[in-house]
């Protein structure tokens, strides 16, 4: 039984490489079994992915943010709700409440195709989570970001997703520097 388990294992580790090699992305291997991965994004710049090829399975995990500032409630019932539409990945906390993609996925499942379809949902959840996570758990924060920037004249560019927060808070300023009506 070790045997065939070692041969799983490498097996899985095989899949992995020639995912992320057919893939084109940066990764790392601080370990024997574990990957990092650095998958590129739309509206989130980056989505690290680490992979362990353990005993009996495969896990991932991606870090998506960091523990909401505001509106806790919010922002868990979201992730919850939308865990209900994910495949193979779920939202999750950590111990220091920031927000993570986890998955696992038995050795013998393991295949090049499957790894490149965890990281894709991996990415594609991270990345279309993020502003609406950055709206409901840092609008104070995006807030304060864009009237320092604007009294600074400094640019808006990747603030402008949220615009309609600044659109609707008495006594903000819009990138020309008018204030909203109060």
């Amino acid at each position: 039984m070790g045997g065939d388990r070692e041969s799983l294992k490498a097996a899985a580790r095989t899949a992995v490489l020639e995912a992320v090699a057919d893939a084109g992305v940066e990764y790392e291997r601080p370990e024997e079994g574990t990957f990092v991965v650095k998958l590129p994004g739309e509206h989130k710049l980056w989505t690290t992915c680490s992979l362990v090829v353990g005993d009996h399975t495969l896990s991932l995990n991606a870090f998506v943010a960091r523990r909401p500032d505001e509106n806790h409630e919010g922002v868990y019932r979201w992730l919850l709700e939308r865990n209900t539409r994910l495949g193979s990945l779920a939202f999750a906390l950590d111990k220091l409440g920031d927000v993570y993609l986890v998955g696992r996925l038995p050795l013998g499942l393991i295949t090049a195709g499957t790894v490149d379809q965890l990281l894709g949902e991996a990415v594609a959840a991270s990345d279309s989570s993020f502003d609406q996570l950055l709206e409901l758990g840092f609008a104070s924060a995006i807030r304060r970001e864009w009237e320092w920037r604007t009294s600074r004249g400094e640019s808006l560019a990747n603030l402008a997703a949220f615009r309609h927060l600044i659109e609707r808070t008495p006594g903000t300023r819009d990138e020309n520097g008018t204030e909203a009506p109060k």
